[in-house]
Order: structure tokens, then sequence, then C-alpha cells
């Protein structure tokens, strides 16, 4: 309790015979979680289920494009990640989230970074294993140390790699055409093997080859293809504010500083997962960090792995194993970036 202005201490002292006054009764709504805390008007279903519609037209596209494979991968993913969150809510006696969209949102993203030939139980066992060991082991929603699609992604990689590396078709060579099937190589693959003219080649099924790069007219996953539908639904989050640039633009920019001396930077930029990875996964709230600094490096680290990985690996795509990395160092970005409480009266923060 405060003394009033011009008040003795010692009137304002409470007597040794008064009795003091009883604690109040504990908050029973209290609630006592990990930070960061932000409020906000938007809640986790809005924005959950904002992402998935964002993601839709991709996803519908990289259908059109591959043919009823493409279908068959997306249900199967989906259905997974649903059903083993249904099932771990079960085990681990919780409350079910399936209302908040974020099972969908990751059965979606991992559908969209495969194959379209890829087996549907195999997508199916994907979506499983992205929810159960990189979520729901984690404690749940909120807790996860690793981006959930990318952890069920690098699984079927390493169980399925034969179904993952030849599971790629050509697509529709334009609108109404019928679907190519036969088994091919993407523009990133043939790049490292043959050079940057064959790699054009590859890509050229509509007209130029920067034009089969942005609308989706080229091998690759199910949702890598149409680069200006997946900028359309990046530009529907940051109009509502659920993403910001930041850390998009610094995953182009360390691409682009890696791949500047090869001749191909262009190419690299429009090809792979880079534009589903950089947007709608390397942003996620729980495994990127929380402030700008952090951010940037963050980014950059992502951009950098990938042209690396790219370049000198043994793998044509890294964006999936670069946000991997990266979201290891999240607490450490998080703990370099903290924000500096300003000193008061002389002291030391």
């Amino acid at each position: 309790m405060s003394t009033p202005i011009g008040t003795p201490p010692q009137v304002a002292q409470a007597s040794p015979a008064t009795p003091s006054a009883a604690p109040p009764p504990p908050d029973r709504h209290l609630v006592i979680a990990p930070g960061p805390h932000v409020h906000a008007a938007e809640t986790t279903a809005r924005i959950m289920w904002t992402v998935n519609a964002a993601l839709a037209p991709a996803a519908l596209w990289g259908a059109f494009v591959f043919g009823a494979g493409a279908l068959a991968v997306l249900a199967g993913a989906i259905a997974g990640a649903i059903g083993a969150e249904w099932l771990s809510s079960l085990a681990l006696r919780r409350r079910a989230t399936l209302g908040d969209g974020s099972a969908v949102c990751t059965g979606l993203l991992l559908a969209m970074t495969l194959p379209s030939q890829l087996p549907a139980w195999a997508a199916l066992l994907g979506g499983v294993f992205a929810i159960a060991v990189g979520k729901m082991i984690f404690g749940g929603l909120g807790f996860n140390l690793f981006n959930p699609a990318l952890v069920g992604r690098a699984f079927l990689m390493a169980s399925f790699p034969l179904a993952m590396t030849s599971g790629w078709t050509g697509p529709r060579p334009w609108f109404g055409a019928p679907l190519d099937a036969i088994t091919t190589a993407t523009p990133l693959a043939v790049l490292r093997e043959h050079g940057l003219a064959e790699a054009f080649r590859v890509a050229t099924s509509h007209g130029s080859p920067w034009m089969s790069l942005v609308l989706g007219f080229r091998p690759g996953s199910i949702g890598e293809g149409s680069v200006l539908l997946l900028a359309l639904g990046a530009a529907v989050l940051l109009a509502r504010g659920i993403i910001r640039l930041t850390i998009p633009v610094s995953v182009l920019a360390g691409l682009t500083l890696v791949t500047l001396g090869t001749g191909a930077a262009g190419l690299h930029l429009l090809s792979g997962g880079l534009w589903l990875g950089a947007f709608f996964m390397a942003t996620d709230y729980v495994t990127s960090p929380n402030l700008r600094g952090g951010q940037i490096v963050f980014g950059l680290v992502i951009g950098a792995l990938t042209g690396i990985i790219r370049i000198y690996g043994g793998y044509p795509e890294g964006i999936c194993y670069a946000i991997l990395i990266a979201n290891l160092l999240v607490p450490a970005l998080n703990l370099w970036f903290r924000p500096r409480r300003v000193a008061l009266m002389g002291g030391t923060s």
C-alpha cells in the first residue's frame, strides 16, 4: 500500500494489534504459458484457416497440372495429419484441436512439397509422422521446435528415397492439353547434371521458360509450380498482417548472393520449393525468431544454405533441410536479438 502525500510514516503503518488483511483468493483463470506473450485480434484458428485458403489456389493448380495423382497425394497427406492429431489428442488426454486448422495446414503444406506420383499411402504416412513426431511429441501446437510439415517430408525422403526422387512427371503443356504422365527430371536436377541450357529446355512448356516457371508448367512438386499463385496467396497473408516480408525477402536475398556467380540465379529463384518455403514455412510463428534482427539472420541462413545444398550438395533441392537447420538456431537468435531494457537512474540493464 502506498503512503498518501503529507501523511507521516507512523500513521500509514498498521498497528501491531491490527490483524493483517486476508490475502485475496487465487485467480482461477490465471494462465501461465511460455513467451512470447502477444495479444492480437486474430485467433489461431482464424490465422490457420486463412493460411489454408491462401494455399488452396496453388494446391488446386498443382492438381490440375499434374492430374489425379496429385489429388490423391493431397488427400492422403491431409487425412494422415488430421487422423494423427485426433488420435494423439485422445492418447495424451488433451483437448482436441482439429478445429483450429493447424493439422490441415500441416498436411496441405506437406503434400505441396511432394511429387505427384508418390503413392497416396506414403503421403498419408508422412502426414501421420509430421503431426505425431514433428508436433505432438513436443507438446502440441506452439511447442514444436521444427516445422512439422518439413519433418514429415524429411521422413519420407529418408524412408522412400526412390519414390521421392523419381515421382516427378511432366505437366500439361497448355490449358486443356492431355496430361503428360511420363516420369522426368525437375529443372534443378537437370541444371546440376546438364547445365543451364538443358534446364531451360525442360522448363519450357508454355511459351518461354520464364513463363513456364512463373505459371507452373514444369516438372516439380505439387505446390512449387505456380510462383504467381503462391505470390498471390502470400499477398493475402501480407495484407491481413499474418506474415511480414522480413523473412521471405531475407531468404530470397541469401539464395541470390550464393547463386549469383553461377549464372543461374534467376532459375534458382523461380524453381523448386523456394517460394512455398520462404513465404509459408519459414514464416511459421512457432519455429521462427520473434524480432526483426533475428528474422533477417534466420532468412539469410535459409537462403544461403539452400543455395549451398543446390550447388555443392548431392541433392538438387535444399529449402526443406535449410529451414529445418535454421529452426535449430531460433532459440539462440531470440536470445542474441532480445530487446535491451533501458537503464533508469544511472543503473545498468
